[in-house]
């Protein structure tokens, strides 16, 4: 008679010495490596998707104000308020973020403006002068309820206006 005709399926022969071992429950062992991996999977797909949400608004943000500083710069003589005309555009051109959380800086003609109004640059806008149109946008990283110190999303565009 074989010895192997004896063995069960959880059950194997190690040859040296004749003594059976018992291989027992595989999917315990499954289930203790699932649960060590687990954790790391999930820091890193919460990661991602954080970091993919950060990256999102900052490319919402920079088209927005790409778009300001075009427009800003092809209205000299066209408005009477630039810093709005700029604010607007940028404000239209992001519309997946939240206008109330952006702060804004303008300069013209080397003034620097925070407010959204600058009734007084439309006057000094030259032609050939540079325009900078720029924006911060607050972003937070949360991995798995642990949040990072918050960030802030700045992007800032320069122009020659027309």
């Amino acid at each position: 008679m074989n010895p192997a005709d004896n063995l069960n399926s959880n059950s194997i022969e190690i040859r040296s010495g004749g003594k059976q071992v018992s291989a027992g429950n595989k999917r315990g062992q499954s289930l203790i490596e699932f649960t060590l991996v687990m954790p790391i999977l999930l820091l890193t797909m919460t990661g991602m998707l954080s970091f993919g949400f950060a990256l999102h608004n900052y490319l919402v943000l920079t088209n927005g104000v790409t778009a300001g500083a075009q427009l800003l710069a092809i209205s000299r003589g066209q408005t009477t308020d630039p810093c709005a005309t700029a604010y607007v555009a940028v404000k239209t051109a992001s519309a997946g973020l939240t206008a109330a959380s952006l702060s804004f800086r303008f300069v013209i003609n080397g003034t620097i403006y925070t407010t959204t109004s600058c009734t007084a640059a439309a006057a000094t806008m030259v032609q050939g002068a540079p325009v900078v149109v720029g924006a911060t946008y607050p972003c937070i990283l949360a991995i798995i309820g642990m949040t990072f110190s918050p960030c802030n999303l700045q992007m800032e565009t320069v122009e020659l206006i027309q």
